[in-house]
């Protein structure tokens, strides 16, 4: 099973040294100068690409990888793995689905709770020696209309949560699911109009981008609160900083944001904001399966196996 392995990108601590020991590994460096380095002088014997969802690299690397037969990504997200390119040049490319899904579930659950009933305030009001001096009420959550945008494996884990605290649910996506009860609203717009809390789990790329404008902003209103544990690219950030700074929507949880790692400084120093580094799937559980999904799907393209999670 000896073939050479480029590995790009932050993996779990379980990947390296099991890829070592079935294959050979090249580590791409950090620095441009020694990655550039790198790829020229073992470029053409790479057959198979370990990475993860957001730092995959462009197509110009793969251009330099000649003999590239598979990509494993650590993550669920597919808009950085150049998926359409790979196909044309009959690479296969497999990411980490499923394993992920309730603890990004359970990160949605935790950013609504922590918006609505502004944790993070309270956190540094005892910290600061303040108690209640300055801090209003909170809100509830449950009993309240929980709008999801995408329906998926993970949209699905947030609603079966979500039924826990007596939430009327509803969802948007390209269709109904004919498979659950919960309402469908055929724009994002209506739904908006109909939740108190909306939750983002639409996947980036282009027919995603800026889903999430200043209409559906609007139409979620003074009292709606926004969460986004997708993809920042959803999300029109200037008019979500807007739409914050004017009161028109009341608060957000954003794991996710459109410039990765930089964020807004006015996002930064909102009181009903809640931030997270792209963290939803960070628990040591959850890593650890991602990282030996990667493993065993190269494993298996290289024994001559099926992909375990190939990206359709």
């Amino acid at each position: 099973m000896t073939a050479d392995i480029l590995v790009v990108g932050r993996m779990p601590p379980n990947v390296l040294g099991q890829l070592e020991s079935a294959f050979t590994v090249h580590v791409l460096p950090e620095q441009e100068a020694d990655a550039e380095t790198m790829i020229r002088d073992v470029g053409p014997l790479i057959r198979g690409l370990a990475t993860n969802a957001v730092q995959a690299p462009p197509v110009a690397v793969l251009d330099a990888l000649p003999n590239l037969e598979v990509v494993a990504s650590s993550g669920i997200g597919t808009d950085a793995l150049n998926a359409d390119y790979a196909r044309g040049r009959g690479i296969v490319v497999a990411n980490t689905p499923d394993v992920l899904s309730e603890d990004v579930a359970d990160a949605g659950i935790m950013l609504m709770l922590a918006v609505s009933r502004q944790l993070l305030q309270a956190d540094r009001n005892v910290r600061d020696g303040r108690w209640l001096k300055g801090l209003s009420l909170g809100h509830r959550v449950n009993n309240k209309r929980l709008g999801i945008l995408g329906l998926g494996r993970i949209g699905r884990a947030i609603a079966r949560r979500a039924e826990g605290f007596d939430m009327a649910i509803g969802y948007h996506q390209r269709r109904a699911d004919a498979e659950v009860s919960y309402r469908y609203f055929d724009d994002v717009v209506a739904l908006a109009a109909d939740s108190d809390f909306l939750i983002v789990v639409v996947p980036g790329g282009a027919t995603t981008k800026n889903m999430i404008d200043r209409q559906v902003l609007d139409a979620l209103g003074p009292e709606g609160i926004l969460i986004n544990v997708g993809r920042g690219s959803t999300v029109d950030e200037p008019e979500l900083v807007a739409a914050l700074a004017e009161g028109r929507i009341r608060g957000a949880g954003l794991d996710v944001l459109a410039d990765e790692p930089n964020v807004p400084q006015a996002l930064r120093t909102m009181d009903q904001v809640v931030l997270a580094p792209h963290y939803a799937s960070g628990t040591v559980e959850t890593r650890l399966a991602m990282g030996q999904l990667v493993v065993d799907n190269l494993r298996a393209h290289f024994s001559g196996e099926a992909l375990l999670t190939p990206v359709m």
